[in-house]
């Protein structure tokens, strides 16, 4: 049973507020919090083989006592030089005033950390510090790395959550046992303790494969249960083309592309046949799938029926009102439409309530809130979803068991292999926008290393010059103890001393939704300048003047990922650009990432990143956006997912209910899933 922060030993008020920060509220969230990477301790490397930016070993003699000085009450720094064959490398150690006492004159010691230059100068701060001995013993395991936040250290978490794993009791594992047997798929309790304490590699692989088996898993038995309960639905709602949708096609102040045409004719057609449509519609980021979106809405009011458009952000949602309102007003279409989100004051949603209980309300736009069970739809026809797919298994569900089931029409610029989208996709219908408005000019890509920052900036400059807007990308929030790589809150600083003359804002998922939609807004009627952001922008506003994309450490980024930020450039006549900081020199990386120098086709970027991943990285490279799975990834781990989806055939095949006395846990285990209540070890 799961327990309180605040039981668990070690753990008080502070601490607590400190792991809240990251999303850990009980022993279950702390077990399930896996890590991001791992390293090795290998062996001790002279100091002119270190790699810069990756985390190394060396051993060196301590010749002089080190320096400690402090700065105030609260800071002490600890700086010891060691010298070698002519190098030199300064390590630092803040507030950590024992290491003085550590280490001794004349006295061998292996540091282990990552190494950094600063200026002429290569420095490591709070290496880690080895006797030989020691660190013999310590060669060749592993070191969990954890995404942190500021209070809390790697070490410290580590801890927490070796104690929420003792005070845990042993859990009956809910796979059935044939299908262990013939996976070859470790025991339940072995893999959440191994994924934080691996013993070694060889173990480390075992127990991630059970942890990304179950997570696929459960998604694909979701969504073919989902896709058997439409499938059993007949169409409740039959909408007959109209002349409004017409109408706003010829109002558009562009023409539809072929594909755009193609598509919405499929719709058009579907929403008027026998059975319930659920569509998905994929392309790129600015291919227009919003406008098809629109289309369907204006066919669902105009048969009388109720439309939702729902928005991953408020932002975005309120985007998606103004717009619609633009495009209906155009056209001279007499159509209800209301926002509803999270700021939505109480007597505008009072009023809401019963607009949508009368019909009088066509379509409502909004974030979750939109799909709250107080509210009650006079007859809801259509359900748009501009947002990850795995969002309509539990809402979808949910809609079904309220009453009559709606057509469902998802949107997704998450650009994946077909032998993939054939398992993700496998509840709904496929349709692809594959190309973009011709008036976009092709982004023009370039990757660099972190010398060339000058270059890149000077560039930046330029087009700021000439009235455009810039993103900057960094792959952390803050800086986090055990990974190297950009963050937004210091690297944002540093880019507005770069540019004191323009407006510098920084961005990142752990502000106030409040303070999210004013930056976004501000940037979107060009108030900002610079935006340094972290992945949040993916599913951002549509800003036509940003010109420039610029992503730190892409290295970190899946080219899926990448690929759809630099989605949100180019999406006016300007040329745009998109710049990929590579935050290390290794030749594999470049060779990856010059896929996005070579393409701008989502689809092809998809298929070499399934191609280029391999079993190299065991958590190196993680996806974003609409694909984002806890563990798993789709492209690193293509083998387990068609195993996964070969295991929901077999038992779906014998028991479709999930009823059989050895099912009965993993049914119980997917309607946990399909709730959202499920948090993995937690049976």
């Amino acid at each position: 049973m799961s327990k309180a922060l605040k039981d668990l030993k070690g753990i008080g008020e502070k601490t607590e507020q400190t792991l809240n920060k990251i999303g850990i509220y009980s022993s279950e969230d702390l077990i399930n919090y896996f890590p991001r990477d791992y390293h090795f301790y290998g062996d001790a490397l002279p100091l002119n083989a270190l790699k810069e930016g990756i985390y190394c070993s060396f051993s060196g003699v301590v010749q002089a006592k080190p320096s400690v000085k402090k700065y105030g009450q609260r800071t002490t720094i600890v700086t010891l030089k060691i010298i070698q064959g002519g190098q030199a490398i300064e390590l630092i150690w803040f507030n950590s005033p024992y290491i003085a006492a550590t280490v001794r004159v004349g006295s061998v010691y292996v540091f282990h950390g990552i190494p950094k230059r600063k200026g002429s100068t290569l420095t490591m701060e709070h290496p880690e510090v080895f006797t030989p001995i020691d660190y013999e013993e310590k060669k060749k395991t592993l070191k969990p790395i954890y995404s942190l936040t500021k209070g809390i250290s790697n070490n410290v978490l580590l801890k927490h959550i070796k104690t929420a794993l003792e005070e845990e009791e042993l859990k009956q594992d809910f796979l059935p046992y044939y299908i262990k047997e013939h996976y070859k798929l470790a025991d339940f309790n072995f893999a959440y303790k191994t994924i934080h304490f691996p013993k070694s590699k060889e173990d480390l692989i075992i127990a991630r494969r059970r942890l990304v088996f179950d997570e696929f898993m459960l998604f694909i038995l979701a969504i073919s249960k989902l896709k058997e309960e439409t499938a059993r639905e007949k169409n409740n709602f039959p909408m007959k083309p109209v002349w409004d949708t017409y109408n706003l096609i010829e109002s558009l102040p562009f023409e539809l592309t072929k594909a755009q045409k193609n598509v919405w004719a499929v719709i058009e057609n579907e929403l008027n046949k026998s059975g319930v449509m659920s569509r998905l519609i994929q392309g790129d980021v600015g291919s227009g799938k919003t406008i098809i979106a629109f289309l369907a809405l204006i066919q669902c009011a105009k048969n009388n029926y109720q439309g939702v458009l729902l928005a991953p952000t408020e932002v975005l949602a309120i985007q998606h009102y103004k717009d619609l309102l633009e495009a209906l007003e155009k056209a001279k279409i007499d159509i209800n439409v209301r926002l509803l989100t999270g700021s939505t004051k109480a007597k505008e949603r009072r009023e809401i309530i019963s607009g949508l209980e009368t019909g009088e309300i066509d379509i409502l736009v909004g974030t979750h809130a939109v799909l709250n069970e107080k509210l009650q739809y006079k007859n809801l026809g259509l359900l748009v979803t501009d947002e990850q797919h795995r969002f309509g298994v539990k809402q979808r569900s949910e809609l079904i068991s309220r009453g009559k089931t709606p057509h469902v029409l998802v949107m997704s610029a998450t650009p994946i292999p077909r032998t993939l989208g054939l398992i993700l996709y496998g509840d709904l219908d496929v349709s692809v926008i594959n190309e973009l408005p011709a008036n976009r000019l092709p982004r023009k890509n370039c990757v660099i290393t972190k010398e060339k920052r000058p270059v890149a900036y000077k560039f930046i400059n330029d087009e700021v010059k000439k009235g455009h807007q810039v993103y900057i990308i960094c792959p952390m929030i803050e800086a986090s103890d055990g990974i190297d790589g950009e963050n937004v809150i210091e690297y944002g600083q540093t880019i507005k001393e770069i540019f004191p003359n323009y407006t510098v804002e920084i961005l990142h998922g752990k502000m106030k939704n409040k303070e999210k939609n004013e930056i976004m807004e501000r940037f979107a009627n060009n108030e900002i300048n610079i935006l340094v952001s972290t992945t949040v922008v993916e599913v951002g506003v549509n800003v036509p003047n940003a010109t420039v994309m610029m992503v730190e450490n892409a290295e970190r980024f899946g080219l899926a990922s990448l690929h759809q930020l630099r989605g949100r450039v180019g999406r006016g006549d300007d040329q745009a650009y998109c710049i990929f900081v590579q935050g290390n020199g290794e030749e594999q990386i470049l060779k990856r990432l010059e896929v996005l120098h070579k393409t701008n086709d989502g689809f092809e970027v998809a298929q070499k990143d399934l191609e280029l991943r391999g079993p190299g990285d065991l958590f190196g490279i993680k996806q974003s956006g609409d694909l984002a799975f806890n563990i798993g990834d789709i492209y690193q781990d293509e083998s387990i997912l068609v195993e996964a989806k070969e295991a929901v055939e077999s038992i779906l095949a014998l028991d479709v209910n999930l009823e059989t006395e050895e099912n009965i846990l993993l049914g119980r285990k997917l309607n946990d899933y399909i709730k959202g209540e499920d948090r993995g070890f937690n049976l």
